[in-house]
């Protein structure tokens, strides 16, 4: 991801003298640039920096979307709010990127060429409220990733084709979340753990992956039934890959019955059975060894008989 930390843009002091000093009155002609940096969207905000470059920002909210940008913008206003980077090329954020930020509440990443995120990237993201990060490359979520991030309400992991693991405590610490979306994306299989620390969830959407619809997948189902209010929009989308016998089936159409295999449990009649056909099975197979040797004796002197009349 790259070793570059982000840092803050230094603010003047209170002692310094130079944050007291009067500027010096622009020269007529340079006002004639004042609305040409209003386009270029450069002017100083609120927050005490410029706006970025190719971005227009208003009312805290900073819009950098659709601007084929390869890296995230250096600096924004202190005082963001709403930061919106999708539909652009960025493949990485420098480790801290949103250390400087904490006044952020809706980011926007969707649509980029993200493949991880650095650790640690939400730490002092603490009012963080909703978070787009669909239609990347991400392949997993590992735990902590939305470490200290404990205002989200809204998770939005949906089409990353290539997402294939979810870490039991990847959403660890998120009690007030309500809505996850893990739609389309590459998952055979959830951990019940990560979902059980998320007591607000309301509304999970987990169709277009590919699922294995085995024992392992009985508790995450039973748990889905207790717990999700709100599931419908998703609920025909969810369907099973393997095994073979339940492909394509709708994933909220198996019940306790097709899980019933996984609980079989043998009674004191079963093991006697099986310790009766193991015995029979035995004694089956002595006396034929007995019998196939009996045949090979006899066999062996009535071909030496034999050979013995021709001489």
């Amino acid at each position: 991801m790259g070793s570059v930390q982000h840092h803050c843009c230094p603010q003047p002091k209170m002692g310094d003298a130079s944050a007291h000093r009067p500027w010096p009155r622009p020269p007529r002609p340079a006002l004639l640039l004042v609305p040409l940096l209003v386009v270029a969207g450069v002017m100083p905000s609120d927050g005490g920096a410029s706006c970025p470059v190719l971005c227009t920002c208003h009312n805290q909210a900073v819009d950098c979307s659709g601007q084929r940008l390869f890296s995230v913008p250096p600096e924004l206003p202190v005082d963001t709010r709403n930061l919106s980077l999708a539909h652009n090329r960025i493949a990485a954020v420098p480790p801290g990127y949103l250390t400087c930020y904490r006044e952020l509440r809706v980011l926007s990443l969707r649509n980029n060429s993200l493949v991880e995120l650095p650790a640690g990237l939400f730490l002092h993201a603490k009012r963080l409220a909703h978070l787009d990060l669909s239609y990347n490359n991400l392949s997993h979520v590992p735990a902590g990733m939305f470490q200290a991030a404990h205002g989200l309400l809204r998770i939005d992991l949906s089409h990353n084709p290539g997402l294939r693991r979810v870490h039991p405590r990847a959403f660890q610490g998120l009690a007030q979340l309500r809505d996850l979306d893990l739609s389309f994306g590459g998952l055979a299989f959830l951990s019940l753990e990560a979902l059980e620390g998320l007591p607000g969830l309301v509304t999970l959407q987990i169709g277009g992956n590919p699922w294995v619809c085995g024992c392992t997948m009985e508790p995450l189902l039973k748990w889905l039934r207790n717990r999700i209010q709100r599931c419908t929009a998703d609920s025909q989308l969810a369907e099973c890959r393997g095994p073979p016998e339940v492909e394509g089936a709708p994933l909220f159409s198996l019940t306790e019955e097709s899980f019933k295999a996984c609980h079989l449990t043998l009674t004191l009649d079963d093991y006697l059975f099986i310790a009766f056909v193991g015995f029979v099975v035995s004694i089956a197979s002595v006396a034929t060894n007995f019998l196939l040797g009996i045949t090979a004796n006899c066999c062996h002197r009535w071909s030496k008989a034999s050979e013995e009349e021709e001489i």
